[in-house]
């Protein structure tokens, strides 16, 4: 997409607060999936709620950035350079100033940003759990023993490899094979029966409005989520003040701390994308937050789930001590990239 206002250029300028005046329209950058180009018009609307100004005027700017991680979906993200090709190309355009900050899902970003990149802004969290959807489907699916549904030996397409471990530590028996693509691609090929089923993040398909398709949503305990799944985040340059003060009005507390938390269990975890790794932390009645995590191999042979919990303002400190202490008690050779 061309640029109207080039870097370098002069940009027309409005107070976004009465005592702050930056350049206009502001430049959002976005993968160009139908759920990418969803998440980030829900966080401009939220942006315009909060900041009336920008109502009536042509505020935003959207930038669709096509990343090495949407263009190569023949192979696993392990074998092209990890979970990082989902923002490399669009933390490229934040640094050298073609955008001014950029929407994630939050699960795809890596745990140590570029310098100069800080994760400014953190959105209320959709559900984390995982939908298992089946392909002719006869009767319902009983949600406490959810992989009972599928016969044996079929073969069910995915590409995490934490999916696949804990897929095939419950049920060994089943074959694996490799899908990737977008939402809809994904549900296609269980429809035309090239697999028996999939499993999705359950926030994608109702953000989408296809949880319908689902067979089952499968418990955050039973099957542990991705680090951050169902967390839209936010990325600006760490020098730019104004748009931190900006977006600092709509972040979601308990989406900072649980993704605070889940992002340095995987921080201590150090796994590659290899490393079938969860993460999940919820705020318990009492304040107190809860942290899961599991380690496992990709062929399900090994999974180890243990959990943690403590003051949330200690989300950190409590995701580092569940990380290292997963990382302890496994193999060595898990965690070689």
């Amino acid at each position: 997409m061309s640029l109207d206002h080039p870097s370098h250029a002069p940009r027309p300028s409005l107070g976004v607060k009465p005592h702050a005046q930056r350049g206009l329209p502001l430049r959002v950058g976005t993968r160009g999936s139908p759920l990418a180009l969803w998440q980030t018009r829900e966080f401009l609307s939220l942006v315009t709620h909060f900041c009336p100004i920008l109502r009536n005027i042509k505020a935003f700017e959207e930038h669709v950035i096509s990343t090495s991680g949407d263009r190569i979906q023949d192979k696993r993200l392990a074998e092209i350079g990890g979970k990082g090709l989902f923002a490399k190309e669009i933390h490229e355009q934040l640094l050298d100033g073609r955008i001014d900050f950029a929407v994630h899902s939050l699960k795809d970003l890596e745990t140590e940003l570029p310098p100069g990149i800080v994760l400014a802004c953190t959105l209320k969290r959709e559900d984390a759990r995982d939908a298992l959807v089946i392909g002719g489907l006869e009767g319902e699916v009983d949600p406490a023993d959810p992989f009972a549904a599928l016969p044996s030996g079929a073969l069910i397409g995915t590409a995490s490899m934490r999916r696949q471990a804990q897929l095939l530590h419950a049920r060994p028996d089943l074959k694996v094979g490799m899908i990737r693509g977008n939402v809809q691609t994904r549900l296609s090929r269980v429809e035309s029966g090239e697999f028996k089923a999939t499993l999705l993040a359950l926030a994608g398909l109702k953000r989408l409005e296809l949880d319908g398709r689902a067979a089952v949503v499968i418990d955050a305990e039973s099957m542990v989520p991705a680090a951050c799944q169902g967390i839209i985040g936010v990325t600006c340059r760490a020098e730019d003040s104004e748009l931190h003060e900006l977006l600092g009005g709509i972040e979601d507390r308990e989406a900072r701390a649980v993704s605070r938390a889940e992002r340095a269990l995987l921080a201590a975890l150090d796994g590659s994308c290899r490393t079938p790794i969860g993460g999940y932390a919820r705020l318990l009645p009492n304040g107190e937050l809860r942290l899961t995590g599991l380690v496992a191999r990709p062929d399900g042979s090994f999974l180890l789930k243990r959990g943690l919990h403590g003051p949330a303002t200690e989300a950190e400190a409590l995701g580092r001590e569940l990380g290292l202490s997963l990382r302890a008690d496994s193999p060595a050779d898990i965690f070689i990239s």
